[in-house]
């Protein structure tokens, strides 16, 4: 079987190369923006230089592939949904057996985060383009929170406007492996949620990361309005502040509030809680 992978340069999208990898009943094609030095991956993987704006370079990346895992884009939400119709096409056109689709639990045209719009739509653009397909919806990752939480450790305060939203935070070393299961199985044309354990709210997450550091950290629900004009004052692009306000505002309308078993369903496995990861990383 000839296995695709797109954002290969990437810590997950390098983490599901790895993965596939190691079986011997795959070939895999390691697709990246640039080129990478030769060591990056091992003798056994492909690379194909194919960035996400360059049609072309995604067709030839595509041929002869049975199936393509579908790692997203990054960057602005309308550059990233082109990205995702030059993928979508260019699998289409190349008659790709099966594409494995990163998504997200807040998969939705109607949310308020701009990347569970632009998720909703790409699965949409799947859907319709007749290629077989499976989607593994992920909950927020745990080390994309925990650059929040880090800033907690100094301070003591875990500032965030997620008022009493809950969230099924999970590692993403953990989305990786069920992204890999996906690929090397039938397509299955609908989603699976790939949530943690436990869901709990901001507040839970502050006392089990003081508890996982040994460090005092509690949490204090900010204003939206607090939090735009606290975070534009570090200097973040504004883009970013943009993505993260609207994130926090879905996360108050509880849309990440989602614990299902299917990641121990499609890889045999228990996810990993985010005490585990914390502890890991003290």
């Amino acid at each position: 079987m000839r296995i695709a992978v797109t954002g290969a340069a990437g810590s997950l999208g390098g983490r599901v190369v790895q993965l596939l990898a190691d079986r011997a009943d795959v070939d895999v094609v390691a697709m990246t923006r640039r080129r990478l030095p030769a060591e990056t991956f091992g003798p056994q993987v492909e690379v194909a230089v194919a960035d996400y704006a360059d049609p072309a370079a995604l067709r030839a990346a595509l041929k002869g592939v049975d199936t393509l895992v579908f790692v997203s884009s990054d960057g602005p939400d309308a550059r990233v949904l082109l990205h995702h119709r030059n993928v979508v096409a260019a699998a289409a056109a190349e008659r790709v057996g099966h594409v494995a689709a990163l998504s997200s639990v807040d998969a939705d045209t109607a949310s308020p985060f701009c990347y569970a719009v632009v998720n909703g739509l790409t699965e949409d653009l799947l859907l319709a383009s007749g290629v077989p397909c499976s989607f593994a919806r992920a909950s927020l990752y745990i080390e994309f929170f925990q650059g929040w939480l880090t800033e907690a450790r100094a301070t003591g305060l875990l500032r965030l406007p997620a008022a009493d939203g809950r969230v099924s935070l999970v590692a993403r070393d953990d989305v990786a492996h069920a992204l890999a299961a996906l690929a090397v199985g039938e397509p299955t044309g609908r989603h699976h949620d790939i949530t943690g354990p436990e869901s709990v709210d901001v507040a839970g997450i502050a006392s089990i990361t003081a508890e996982a550091w040994a460090t005092p950290v509690a949490y204090v629900d900010i204003p939206a309005d607090t939090y735009c004009a606290e975070t534009a004052a570090t200097g973040l692009d504004p883009w970013w502040l943009y993505a993260f306000s609207s994130m926090f505002a879905s996360v108050r309308e509880q849309r990440w509030d989602r614990v299902r078993d299917d990641y121990t369903q499609l890889t045999g496995r228990s996810p990993l809680a985010l005490r585990d990861v914390l502890s890991a990383h003290r």
